[in-house]
């Protein structure tokens, strides 16, 4: 779907809805703290695939792959770097399954590298670049309907990741997505104001607030956004603050109802695609496209 296909699919809608968590879901369903999530893409595809379908149902119009970990670096990780392509190949081949013949959108989500940049860390933007283009192009090749660019916290690998998407034959739409996990600005200091500034003439086709801390502070970078940019503005807060439990696991402490109950000042805001990160289960979701759908 290239990114005029993308505009009329939302501007016939108005709004879209998106999914909600991976990690902190899968991790409710079994998935030990500290495991990729990667890895259930082979050691419990069922339980995968039941959780894209548990979006489905829940009423999302776009699904993203269980690939948000899935380039070189963080694969090294889990020792799963030689089985890259059958990582990302899984993930798509396994949300393709639950959403065919449904009106539906397979977005292949593509996380940060999990490396500082020079100066402050090791990796160059040649390196970026090739990490990103390494996985989008599997991706690509998978048939996935749009690529996301999410969590992002630095400019200049944002950028890199751009490009690398667009060095490529495709026109495919593309959104880029940044976590304001200070409050009102990422973790290297950067604000809303500086990401459109650059992303307005960028080739994305919306612009992303993803993770990032409570409502409230989300809810202030939506509207900066949104006095700053004309393009869509892809929005998926955390379900409010997380608490660590004594296990290791993480809870957040907005329920569905009051999640639901956010979704119209979020739209009112400037949202055009809505959904939810870390701690937004498929009843957080319900709650979310209930309210997109009956506004």
């Amino acid at each position: 779907m290239n990114s005029s296909e993308f505009l009329s699919s939302l501007n016939q809608k108005q709004t879209l809805v998106l999914d909600g968590a991976t990690g902190t879901n899968l991790q409710k369903r079994g998935l030990p703290v500290g495991t990729a999530p990667e890895t259930w893409l082979f050691d419990n595809p069922v339980g995968i695939k039941q959780l894209y379908s548990d979006f489905v149902e829940a009423g999302s119009d776009i699904i993203l792959t269980c690939t948000f970990g899935g380039n070189r670096t963080r694969l090294a990780h889990a020792n799963l770097t030689e089985k890259i392509i059958e990582v990302n190949q899984t993930a798509v081949q396994l949300a393709k399954e639950v959403t065919r013949d449904k009106n539906i959108l397979v977005a292949g989500s593509l996380g940060p590298t999990g490396e500082m940049m020079q100066p402050f860390g090791s990796m160059s933007e040649d390196q970026v670049f090739e990490i990103y283009a390494e996985q989008a192009k599997i991706l690509l090749a998978s048939n996935v309907d749009l690529l996301v660019i999410e969590t992002q916290f630095d400019l200049k690998e944002a950028q890199a990741a751009v490009r690398a998407v667009r060095s490529m034959d495709t026109e495919i739409a593309l959104v880029c997505s940044f976590s304001y996990d200070r409050g009102v600005h990422t973790m290297m200091g950067v604000k809303p104001v500086q990401v459109a500034e650059i992303f307005n003439d960028l080739p994305v086709v919306a612009i992303g607030i993803n993770c990032g801390k409570s409502l409230e502070d989300n809810l202030a970078v939506l509207k900066t956004l949104k006095e700053n940019t004309t393009k869509p503005i892809w929005f998926k807060p955390n379900a409010g603050l997380p608490t660590s439990n004594p296990d290791g696991s993480t809870s957040y402490d907005v329920t569905p109802e009051l999640m639901g109950a956010q979704v119209n000042p979020w739209i009112d805001a400037g949202a055009r695609l809505v959904g939810g990160c870390c701690g937004t289960s498929p009843e957080h979701l319900a709650a979310i496209a209930g309210a997109v759908k009956g506004k």
